[in-house]
C-alpha cells in the first residue's frame, strides 16, 4: 500500500512538482470552501512558483552583475551597472517580496476561515444569533445573565468563503471571577477578529471595545420583531430568534471581504517565514548600495536572499546558474 502523500512526494523528488505545488495538493484535499479550493488550485498550477521564478531571475541578474564587478575589480574603467540602477532593481524586488508576505493575512484567513466575533452585553441575543446562523443549537440560550463564559466557535460558508463565528461572553461589569475571565476572552476574540458583529437591543448601549482600522465593524440592533424607536445607531436591524434580516447580515459580512480571486496570495506560514527572511536580506542589500558598502558584502546578502526564496520551492542556487548569468553579460551590446 502507498503511504500517505507518497505519490506527491515522488512527483516532487522527480522534479514534476516543486514544494509549493506539493503543499497545494494537501491544501486541496483539506479545503472546506470554494475560495480555499480556488487558492489551492492556483498554487498547484504554479502561481506562487512563477512569482518566485521571476524574483529569482531578477536576483540572479543582480548577483551576476556584482560578481562581474568582483572578477574585474582591477579594471577601474569597467562598469557593468551603476549603483543607482542596481538600487532601482533591488527596490522593485523588495516591494514584490513585501507584497507577497503581507498577503499571508488574507490568504491564511481564506484558507482557514475568516474570524467573526459576536460581541455585546449579556442577554442581547448573541448565542441565539450564532445558533440561527449555523442552523444548529450550538450555544446554550438562557435568560440568566452570564450563561456564556467561554468562547464558542462554529464555521459556516457564505458564497464560497469560510467564516469562523465566535460567540463570546457578554461584556459588562461583574465581580464574578469566572465571568471576568470570559469577558477578557471576549475582548481578546474581538482584537483578533477580522469582522466584529456588535449586538445590542433597544435600551442597551453597544459595549465599549477597542477596534482597528483593519477590522470591519457591523452594528446590529437585535429583536427587530419588537417595536422600537429608530434612534439607535445601527447598521442593520435583525431578529436572531425570528430569522429577520439574517440573509442581509450574511450579505453584509460577505461583502466586507474583497475579491482576491485573481491575486497571488500566500497561505502557508512556512512560505511567509522564508519571505520575511528574504525581505530582511534585500533590505540589507538596499542599505549597502546606499552606503557604498564593498561589492562582495552586497553579493553575500543577495545570495542569502536567493537561498531563502529557494527554501519555499525546495530549489537550490547552483554554480552553473550563476556562471550562466555571468557569461551571458559578455554579449551585452553585441
Amino acid at each position: 500500500m502507498a503511504s500517505p502523500g507518497e505519490y506527491t512526494q515522488r512527483a516532487f523528488l522527480n522534479g514534476k512538482l516543486d514544494l509549493t505545488q506539493a503543499e497545494a495538493v494537501a491544501d486541496l484535499i483539506a479545503c472546506r470552501s470554494a475560495a480555499s479550493h480556488h487558492l489551492a488550485m492556483q498554487q498547484m498550477r504554479g502561481s506562487i512558483s512563477q512569482k518566485l521564478t521571476d524574483l529569482r531571475t531578477q536576483l540572479l541578474n543582480l548577483t551576476s552583475l556584482l560578481e562581474l564587478e568582483l572578477d574585474f575589480s582591477d579594471h577601474d574603467d569597467l562598469e557593468f551597472a551603476d549603483r543607482s540602477q542596481l538600487l532601482g532593481i533591488a527596490n522593485e524586488i523588495s516591494s514584490e517580496i513585501k507584497r507577497l508576505s503581507n498577503s499571508f493575512e488574507q490568504g491564511n484567513a481564506i484558507r482557514n476561515g475568516i474570524t467573526v466575533a459576536i460581541i455585546g452585553a449579556p442577554n442581547v441575543g448573541k448565542s441565539t444569533l450564532l445558533n440561527a446562523l449555523v442552523e444548529e443549537d450550538r450555544a446554550i440560550v438562557s435568560d440568566i445573565q452570564g450563561t456564556t463564559r467561554d468562547v464558542i466557535e462554529e464555521t459556516i460558508t457564505i458564497d464560497g468563503l469560510l467564516f469562523r463565528f465566535i460567540d463570546t461572553a457578554g461584556i459588562r461589569h461583574t465581580t464574578d471571577t469566572i465571568e471576568q475571565l470570559g469577558i477578557e476572552r471576549s475582548r481578546q476574540a474581538a482584537a483578533k477578529a477580522k469582522i466584529i458583529l456588535l449586538i445590542t437591543e433597544q435600551g442597551k448601549p453597544y459595549p465599549d471595545i477597542d477596534t482597528s482600522e483593519n477590522q470591519e465593524v457591523i452594528r446590529c440592533l437585535n429583536k427587530a420583531d419588537i417595536p422600537s424607536d429608530t434612534s439607535t445607531n445601527c447598521d442593520l436591524r435583525i431578529s436572531a430568534k425570528q430569522g429577520i434580516g439574517l440573509d442581509t447580515l450574511k450579505q453584509r459580512i460577505r461583502a466586507s471581504i474583497p475579491d482576491h480571486s485573481d491575486s497571488v496570495l500566500i497561505t502557508n506560514l512556512r512560505h511567509k517565514t522564508a519571505l520575511d527572511a528574504s525581505l530582511s536580506d534585500i533590505k540589507r542589500v538596499i542599505d549597502s548600495l546606499n552606503q557604498s558598502i564593498p561589492t562582495d558584502l552586497v553579493a553575500e546578502d543577495l545570495l542569502q536572499c536567493l537561498s531563502h526564496l529557494a527554501e519555499i520551492t525546495g530549489g537550490a542556487i547552483t554554480t552553473e546558474e550563476t556562471l550562466s548569468n555571468i557569461f551571458k553579460h559578455f554579449c551585452i551590446g553585441k
